[in-house]
């Protein structure tokens, strides 16, 4: 490990050192003058309690300063404590700023091949910075200094692709709390609380439970499917100090759709655990999702909030679901203070779908339950929450409405503010269990969604339409001045009134503004942080640092992606590979164009051969030239004189695409 250091005064190193000392401050739900966790404080509420900053006075906010990072890209929110702000960055170092000025105190790289920061966010506490490293580890460096202090491996067995520690971690009783991801590459999940001092493990729980742990029962006998199991943890925990728990949710079964080889409810994938905060034991368990077959994570990190439900206080729980349902528990017991009732679903014998899935009773969703069929390209067919996909549906659109942007509640509207879309995406898996592919297909559209709902009974209680998807965007951030604060992937960051969901304040930062916003204090003064791209951005009244030219439109509506091969042979159907994250699996797929993108020259010739079953055409969407019918084991060729960008379908399978540029 290495550290760069910046000249620092020595008196105020001292008085740093004595400050970072301090644990983080206690209140469960509101931050005040600083933000030393990702949501805030250990409630995830994303709630500050300051409101120098209201509806009344924020169009006088303006850039206080902003701090560029190179090449590196921050997608978490700044922390802060005591006047000192760090940042996370992909590439990956972790810096520390005068929060006020800007200034840099100090830049403190990882070193070792491969070895990258998590850019997704970091805590500080104990006069320690914690954070996650793509090797599987968490790492620790000096508050002060920036001196690396303790690195701590978690993973599952050897380090591997796809192993790695995601999430920020958190900080609470002198522990750092950090799960394990990604269940996608077939990990066998787990979450840690290590001792914030030394790095040394205090106690781990299994999320995907071994032989002989409650849960081991509800994945098949005899069968070696829950080695792979998953259950990774991708958002940040939360704690509630007062009853001495940790909350956090976890990601898909594995592999993700190959629900065949997995029969039974899968425990503890999709699902809400509270666990003792000083031993790490089960307190209980809310599965939100039964024997997943859709990558059902829960992303969302959970929101504490204490409420009034049929006139008595309650310490509540709020779950976001994928598909934009709220659910809302007793964070002591896990029972439901909103009712929850199981559904019946449709059913798919071979993937062993289960028989039903928990709703909560009365609760507004938010966003459609089936995709929206003006948002897809022709050919494809809308699919609809928890419908089964099998090998046997080519042509499939899964809708999406909620991932992993924060929530955050504010007690003074005692609103739950939900970031999220209206959109889809095409799901295709194969005959094998282990393969499967998530295709870009041009002509995708989709939009966002911003909702805010009664924390008491789960209505909506006002919802605005964007233009951009907010599901894996930055969330909100509320404050005591009745304002949300939001970022957005065409630069700008926004303020809303937070009881009427109205734009009342923007900025353009130049760059993807896609991160999670921060609020804190600094001699009285109020500012509002978040990171743009390769930037850091403050905010403060009178801020006078000047816009930057607006990046590049993000487009709403997909387009093609991935290579493009310098060839004038297609093949109709192909032999698939899978990216061998479990083990290697191969699909031949008889609805693809290989390669779906081609470049030529103009007056060249291209020649299709159908090495399917099937006959099949490739006909270009402007009406301009087509194969006519292909039968299997033959060829047909075009000739392309005019240089342009060609898009073309199958005539027989219009959900297969293909793209050809004429040079």
């Amino acid at each position: 490990m290495r550290y760069r250091t910046l000249l620092l005064a020595a008196a105020s190193a001292v008085l740093l050192i004595a400050a970072c000392e301090r644990s983080v401050p206690p209140s469960p739900e509101t931050a005040g003058k600083d933000w030393p966790v990702h949501g805030g404080m250990g409630a995830n509420t994303r709630y500050s309690g300051l409101d120098q900053i209201n509806p009344g006075n924020v169009k006088t906010l303006g850039a206080a300063w902003n701090f560029d990072l190179g090449q590196q890209r921050s997608k978490g929110p700044p922390v802060v404590l005591d006047g000192v702000m760090y940042v996370a960055a992909a590439g990956g170092n972790v810096t520390a700023l005068d929060a006020k000025t800007g200034t840099a105190k100090w830049i403190y790289t990882p070193t070792g091949p491969g070895l990258d920061v998590r850019n997704r966010g970091l805590a500080v506490g104990g006069g320690k910075v914690y954070f996650g490293l793509t090797d599987g580890s968490v790492s620790a460096v000096d508050a002060a200094t920036g001196m690396h202090a303790w690195t701590t491996y978690i993973g599952d067995g050897p380090a591997r692709f796809g192993m790695f520690v995601s999430a920020a971690p958190a900080y609470a009783d002198g522990k750092v709390l950090a799960g394990l991801a990604s269940g996608d590459a077939g990990i066998k999940g787990r979450f840690v609380a290590l001792d914030a001092a030394t790095g040394k493990l205090v106690w781990q729980f299994n999320t995907i439970p071994h032989p002989g742990e409650a849960g081991h029962e509800t994945w098949p006998k005899d069968d070696p499917a829950w080695e792979n199991g998953g259950a990774g943890v991708w958002m940040v925990a939360s704690v509630d100090m007062k009853l001495g728990m940790v909350y956090f949710g976890t990601s898909n079964a594995s592999p993700q759709y190959g629900g065949e080889v997995r029969p039974g409810d899968n425990l503890f994938t999709a699902t809400t655990l509270a666990l003792d905060l000083k031993t790490g034991k089960e307190k209980w368990h809310f599965q939100a999702l039964h024997h997943d077959i859709w990558e059902g994570d829960l992303g969302a990190p959970m929101v504490l909030y204490d409420q009034e439900f049929g006139g008595k206080t309650r310490s509540a729980i709020g779950v976001l679901r994928t598909d934009g349902y709220l659910f809302v528990l007793d964070r002591a017991t896990g029972a439901p203070i909103i009712p929850v009732e199981q559904r019946p679903v449709k059913q798919n014998a071979r993937l062993h779908t289960a028989a039903t899935q928990p709703y909560p009773v009365g609760v507004d969703k938010v966003g459609p339950e089936c995709v929206e069929k003006d948002l897809i390209p022709a050919g494809f067919e809308a699919a609809c929450y928890w419908d089964p996909i099998d090998f046997t549906q080519p042509n499939m659109i899964f809708p999406t409405s909620a991932r992993y942007a924060p929530m955050s509640y504010s007690p003074r509207t005692k609103l739950i503010y939900i970031s999220g879309m209206s959109g889809g995406h095409w799901i295709r898996r194969g005959e094998d269990p282990y393969f499967f592919s998530l295709p870009g297909i041009p002509g995708m559209k989709s939009y966002g969604i911003l909702a805010a709902l009664d924390s008491r009974t789960g209505k909506i209680a006002w919802q605005k339409k964007t233009p951009y998807p907010m599901a894996f965007g930055s969330g909100t951030t509320a404050t005591a001045g009745d304002l949300l604060f939001h970022g957005e992937p065409d630069g700008q960051v926004q303020a809303f009134d937070a009881k009427t969901g109205d734009v009342v304040w923007s900025f353009q930062t130049g760059g993807d503004a896609t991160a999670p916003v921060s609020v804190y204090e600094v001699a009285g003064k109020q500012y509002v942080a978040i990171s743009a791209t390769n930037r850091i951005w403050s905010f403060a009244l009178g801020g006078t640092v000047a816009a930057l030219p607006a990046p590049p439109a993000p487009p709403t509506e997909s387009d093609f992606a991935g290579r493009i091969f310098a060839t004038d042979q297609v093949a109709m159907s192909a032999n698939i590979k899978s990216i061998g994250v479990i083990k290697d699996a191969e699909f031949t797929d008889e609805y693809v164009f290989e390669p779906m993108r081609i470049r030529v020259e103009a007056g060249a010739s291209v020649t299709w051969k159908n090495d399917g079953k099937e006959p099949h055409t490739a006909s270009s969407q402007d009406g301009s030239w087509n194969t006519g019918a292909v039968a299997p084991g033959k060829t047909a060729t075009v000739k392309f004189d005019k240089p342009g960008t060609y898009t073309y379908v199958c005539k027989e399978h219009p959900w297969t695409y293909g793209q050809i540029i004429v040079e």
